[in-house]
């Protein structure tokens, strides 16, 4: 059976849409110095999503709603469960039974052994704020990532750019001021894709999984820009799906630079316009100084 990729409004959320609202208003007490004012403020929608494979309930994330499909996809391949887009028979959200959208995706596997429960890497749900805190053992934790022997260079001009090309494209981030973003972008600096999400690990699958539905990956000569800290799993997430260059705006972990130097990824943390700090694999970011 061919693969099924339902990425239509009709979907009930497989796409971001106008359908499928990102931010909700609510009404606020504003305080400034000593004054206060009624007001209404923007925030952004966190709903739970269930997946299941064949029926059976894997895990429930937490996450912003579009792009589910996706979403479910990266995050099945982050967690090894699938290794590839063949291993997807049929992925699709479930019909709802109200006028409520569905947050259930239900992927059948090509493979009938991924339907044991023994073989899935985890069984509780997923946070949006800490990625890993489902994980049961630390050897899944831990797994090892192959090592990335991509020779991707980027200039240090197109890095400092990528954070403003983000920041630009964020329609929702500038309501709420509450999402993180993954962005994919060329060694020459063009966005290829971005995706929002509360969960900043949420947003590394979506883009990895739309990468994995369309048959991108290994994500050579790829640079991943994330609006968040680097932590071990999303340095873990790009690494296993062949990211060689990874950059983001805040701080990276102790964790993230120890298995990035690893898996030979180039970290690059605290981007900002005009500087940014090379945590590991240097090599791949070319000076653009003029010479003395």
């Amino acid at each position: 059976m061919a693969l099924q990729y339902a990425m239509t409004a009709t979907a009930n959320r497989g796409s971001a849409t106008a359908d499928t609202p990102l931010s909700a208003s609510y009404p606020v007490v504003r305080v400034v110095g000593a004054s206060r004012s009624s007001t209404h403020d923007e925030v952004a929608i966190e709903e739970p999503l269930q997946i299941r494979l064949a029926g059976e309930d894997v895990a429930v994330l937490m996450r912003s709603p579009g792009h589910d499909i996706e979403l479910v996809a990266g995050y099945l391949f982050s967690e090894g469960i699938i290794q590839s887009r063949d291993d997807i028979e049929d992925i699709r959200i479930c019909a709802s039974e109200t006028d409520l959208p569905s947050n259930v995706v239900n992927v059948l596997p090509s493979d009938r052994k991924l339907l044991r429960p023994s073989s899935w890497s985890r069984l509780s749900e997923g946070y949006s704020s800490c990625g890993i805190c489902g994980k049961s053992t630390v050897d899944q934790v831990m797994r090892l990532v192959p090592k990335l022997d991509d020779g991707t260079q980027v200039a240090e001009t197109t890095l400092y750019k990528l954070a403003q090309r983000i920041e630009d494209a964020q329609a929702t981030f500038h309501r709420t001021g509450g999402l993180h973003a993954a962005a994919l972008f060329s060694s020459g600096g063009e966005m290829l894709i971005l995706r929002e999400d509360v969960g900043r690990h949420n947003a590394v699958d979506k883009v990895i999984g739309h990468s994995l539905l369309n048959r991108d990956l290994p994500l050579r000569s790829r640079i991943m820009a994330v609006t968040s800290r680097a932590s071990f799993e999303v340095v873990q997430k790009a690494a296993n799906a062949g990211v060689p260059i990874l950059a983001v705006m805040s701080a990276p972990s102790s964790l993230a630079v120890q298995l990035a130097q690893e898996t030979e990824m180039t970290l690059v943390a605290f981007l900002r316009a005009g500087r940014f700090n090379i945590y590991s694999g240097g090599d791949r970011v070319v000076s653009t100084e003029a010479p003395q």
